[in-house]
């Protein structure tokens, strides 16, 4: 280990369906990957590593501030965001209920960093804003909690009230978009400001982003090249941090968003209203899944915690008793801030506490429930998946890898050295980590270009 200091319509529906069993592995490009999967799929991943010695990590580098965001990877691209002040961000971590934001005043850069994929070098850095943030956070969060997005040619940084961003992979700023103060926060108690977290999405030519705020929520498409609105649909609904989630297969193509007032899908051309489901827990934050035909929402908090399974080409409103469009459900145990993970034929969410629960993903039948670790830290990344393996990552840094399957089995558990609050990235055969201070490779050391070519 080495550190680095910081400075056809057919075929395009039968990729998409298949994105999740046939992943692009060394490509992860928005938040938990393709369609929001969460699986990177192809490659042997590893079981055990020690940071501290360097045993198993390619490379360990440096990144100032803090961020919540997850790394994504273009083939021997990496790219982060950050909110950098001066001194270090206070961010408290554990099994807590405060609804109370930090009270700081302090002067952001809100930069978007580009990394060597195979030897962790900074290749570029830029700062999309400076200034005071508009909106305060949650003692638990972090100005920069949206994950930023790549199709290879263009990466977009969304900063929430302090802009979106457009670069090209060189660094070169092609747009910048402001849509004003975006203020994310318990809807009952209106101070409570808590950070924007919602990722946007690029699909073919477009930028999906979903604003669920204080005030005028929507969900809308952009023009990648210009940044201009293709559709923009308002939505009757309270703030929410999930992303929005891809799902193109014959006859529809959706984009479908997590909610409390309005879970549904927009069609993907127009963003016109095609299902939605009314109710859940209040403060939805898992991102949509889909897998096996079926979307899968989960939310808590307000007395409910649904695991809803949907039917993909769902119309109007879903009655959450009709089992004709509502394949199955729970009316309990859905995950508070985890987005779920279906690997294989199984669902599996984790909740705060990390009770790791599995469900047969088509029917809804419990397979197993097992606590990771000791219940004395919490769980806010998401899990991933590959090579027959769950990664499950603490608060304080402790990735607990589990055997994917019906039976449990807990195969090793590795620290991070650091709090870890980002849902990794997987890409051949390394997991991408995003601790508290540092961009982490997991795996062997990454070979280059140069080593590569014959």
């Amino acid at each position: 280990m080495h550190e680095v200091k910081c400075q056809g319509f057919a075929v395009a529906v039968l990729l998409a369906i298949s994105a999740c069993t046939m992943a692009q592995t060394q490509r992860w490009p928005s938040f938990r990957g393709e369609r929001a999967c969460g699986i990177g799929d192809g490659s042997p991943l590893p079981i055990e590593w020690d940071v501290e010695s360097g045993a198993g990590v390619a490379w360990r580098t440096p990144i100032p501030g803090l961020a919540h965001s997850s790394p994504v990877v273009w083939d021997d691209m990496v790219f982060v965001t950050t909110a950098v002040k001066d001194g270090d961000a206070d961010l408290k971590v554990g099994l807590y209920g405060s609804i109370e934001p930090v009270d700081e005043d302090d002067e952001h850069r809100f930069d978007l960093y580009c990394i060597d994929a195979s030897t962790g070098a900074i290749r570029w850095s830029r700062t999309a804003h400076a200034g005071i943030p508009a909106v305060k956070r949650h003692p638990k969060g972090s100005h920069a909690a949206s994950s930023p997005a790549t199709n290879g040619t263009h990466v977009v940084a969304f900063f929430a009230s302090e802009g979106l961003y457009c670069y090209d992979i060189q660094g070169v700023l092609q747009w910048e978009r402001q849509f004003g103060v975006l203020d994310s926060g318990f809807f009952r108690v209106p101070t409570a400001q808590w950070g924007f977290a919602s990722s946007p999405v690029i699909h073919d030519d477009m930028v999906l982003i979903q604003c669920d705020v204080q005030g005028q929520s929507f969900v809308a498409a952009l023009d990648l090249e210009t940044g201009e609105d293709r559709w923009r649909t308002n939505r009757d609904e309270v703030p929410t941090w999930g992303s929005p989630t891809i799902d193109v297969r014959e006859g529809r193509s959706q984009v479908i968003v997590n909610g409390w007032k309005h879970i549904g899908g927009y069609d993907l051309a127009t963003g016109a209203e095609l299902w939605k489901i009314v109710g859940g827990g209040d403060i939805p934050v898992p991102t949509p899944v889909v897998a096996h035909d079926l979307v899968f929402i989960m939310s808590a908090h307000g007395g409910q915690a649904p695991i809803y399974a949907v039917d993909a080409m769902a119309r109007g409103t879903v009655d959450p008793s009709d089992t004709t469009t509502m394949h199955w459900r729970r009316e309990r145990f859905g995950n508070y801030m985890q987005t779920p993970l279906v690997y294989g034929d199984e669902l599996y969410g984790c909740s705060d506490a990390g009770i790791l629960r599995c469900y047969d993903a088509r029917t809804g039948e419990d397979v197993y429930r097992q606590r990771l670790g000791a219940g004395q830290t919490g769980f806010s990344a998401s899990m991933v998946g590959g090579d027959g393996k769950l990664y499950a990552t603490s608060e304080e840094g402790e990735v607990h890898v589990v055997r994917a399957g019906r039976t449990f089995e807990l195969l090793a558990v590795n620290s991070m050295g650091e709090t870890c609050m980002a849902s990794p990235a997987i890409a051949g055969p390394h997991l991408f980590f995003r601790t508290r201070h540092h961009l982490v490779a997991v795996g062997a050391p990454i070979a280059t270009k140069q080593e590569q070519a014959p």
